[in-house]
């Protein structure tokens, strides 16, 4: 038990997703694992264990942003030894070629800032994806005929963004798309010598302003929560 994490020894898998809404854990978890338990809901962060064709996986709420994501990936890493974590979320697309409902597989995660921001000072580091997991995710998605982007996204501080001189950097250099956890979660990753991915669906396009219906949220995050767990035990 934790501060933020209410599960005891035991109750975290090695293998952990990473949404950030409680509630899209829950829903993950019921929908895609076998014999589920809430293990956590501190705060009301939900946090589900289970098995997937006999593997014990976790699901687990991060919030929305780094600092709360960095918060509960430390917590899974040092207190409950998770070593593989996969983000299952939601992006904006920032480039014409990217449609909605597509996934993006990010391997690299580009930012202003992170919450280890402090650590590495002057140094700009370049935090980027597991290999082996970003492969087999690629590899899960076309054998499920599911179009999938490889390549750099841009982990954002804010929501609201006022910076469009920013954005038209980002659609020049070639970002598929935006969020807001996974640079800190691959930087965690790495110093902890974890494996690490963000596999993502596009809800929005921001170049396009158009923007999945409920609905089709659901059906599409359903691909990127079977894709996830595809390369997590590839």
């Amino acid at each position: 038990m934790t501060i933020h994490i209410g599960a005891q020894p035991g109750d975290i898998a090695e293998t952990v997703l990473l949404p950030g809404d409680p509630l899209r854990a829950k829903w993950a978890a019921e929908t895609f694992l076998q014999n589920t338990t809430c293990v956590n809901s501190v705060r009301g962060m939900l946090g589900y264990t289970g098995t997937w064709r006999g593997n014990p996986v976790t699901v687990h709420g991060t919030g929305m942003g780094m600092p709360s994501l960095s918060i509960y990936v430390n917590e899974l890493i040092t207190a409950f030894g998770a070593k593989t974590l996969i983000r299952i979320g939601s992006c904006g697309a920032m480039q014409d070629r990217v449609q909605l409902r597509d996934v993006i597989l990010a391997m690299t995660a580009s930012s202003l800032s992170t919450p280890s921001r402090g650590i590495m000072r002057d140094l700009n580091f370049a935090p980027c994806a597991d290999y082996a997991l970003l492969r087999a995710a690629a590899d899960a998605a076309q054998a499920r005929g599911v179009p999938a982007h490889i390549g750099g996204i841009y982990s954002s501080d804010v929501f609201y963004d006022e910076r469009p001189d920013l954005n038209e950097q980002m659609v020049r250099h070639g970002i598929l798309a935006v969020e807001m956890e996974a640079a800190e979660l691959y930087t965690l990753a790495a110093r902890y010598n974890r494996r690490a991915l963000a596999v993502l669906t596009v809800s929005d396009h921001l170049l396009t302003k158009r923007a999945l219906s409920p609905q089709d949220r659901e059906q599409s995050f359903g691909d990127m929560v079977e894709i996830a767990l595809e390369a997590a035990f590839a």
